[in-house]
């Protein structure tokens, strides 16, 4: 079992939540408890999709860095 730190932000529509260590890895809910069991959830799926890209051939993947400018 590994653990893993998040961010938990109460707003007038629910809690949100995200894993900064797993980048783009967030979820929600209407409450504080349900927000973190939707987290566990989206952390588990990111984890096996990230299993399953790391079986695919680098040959196969294509990446490209771009910069962008925000003002």
């Amino acid at each position: 079992m590994t653990t893993y730190k998040v961010v938990l932000i109460h707003s007038e529509e629910g809690y949100s939540v995200s894993c900064p260590s797993l980048p783009g890895c967030a979820s929600q809910g209407d409450t504080e408890e349900e927000a973190l069991e939707n987290i566990k959830d989206a952390i588990r799926e990111y984890l096996e999709v990230v299993n399953e890209a790391s079986s695919i051939s680098p040959e196969s993947v294509q990446v490209d860095f771009r910069e962008v400018q925000v003002a």
